[in-house]
């Protein structure tokens, strides 16, 4: 049970804020806090009513950091990939997709892809430093098309 004084602390600080967003926790990992911020603004009617209007602004801001990377300014290139990295955190959102689910199984499938390369070069004998580019794109290739038809077993026993 809560204390009286807890009670007042807490309506104090809800008096206190200013902003719909003071809320999120500022300590929060970052995509999780643009998450949060996304459905936050959207719950009050700041969204893009359709698919299309949140991908208008995904090309928008690639081409905006397309054009920050001539600039070769670092400062505008974090700024614009902040951008991107938001943006894309939105667009999970209104596809139900959660972001930190989605990124974690990438951050898998990327590390099993690169140990399958680590082992085919092995297997042939050589290290990554013997190998070059060109060979290990053609392994990282040859395990995508691997997890592609496991993946098509695994839909046809189903």
């Amino acid at each position: 049970m809560m204390k009286k004084g807890n009670i007042r602390t807490t309506k104090r600080e809800k008096m206190n804020r200013s902003s719909l967003l003071d809320r999120i926790p500022k300590d929060l990992p970052a995509l999780r806090r643009a998450f949060l911020i996304t459905k936050t603004v959207s719950g009050v009617g700041f969204d893009w009513p359709h698919l299309k209007g949140v991908l208008k602004k995904v090309k928008e801001e690639l081409k905006e950091f397309q054009e920050a990377l001539s600039s070769k300014n670092q400062n505008r290139l974090r700024e614009e990939i902040g951008d991107l990295l938001f943006v894309l955190t939105n667009l999970s959102r209104v596809l139900g997709i959660d972001p930190e689910k989605a990124l974690r199984m990438t951050i898998e499938k990327f590390i099993h892809r690169f140990q399958y390369i680590e082992k085919s070069l092995h297997k042939r004998g050589k290290s990554l430093p013997q190998s070059n580019l060109l060979e290990m794109d053609g392994l990282w290739e040859e395990a995508k098309r691997k997890e592609k038809r496991r993946a098509l077993k695994k839909r046809k026993a189903k």
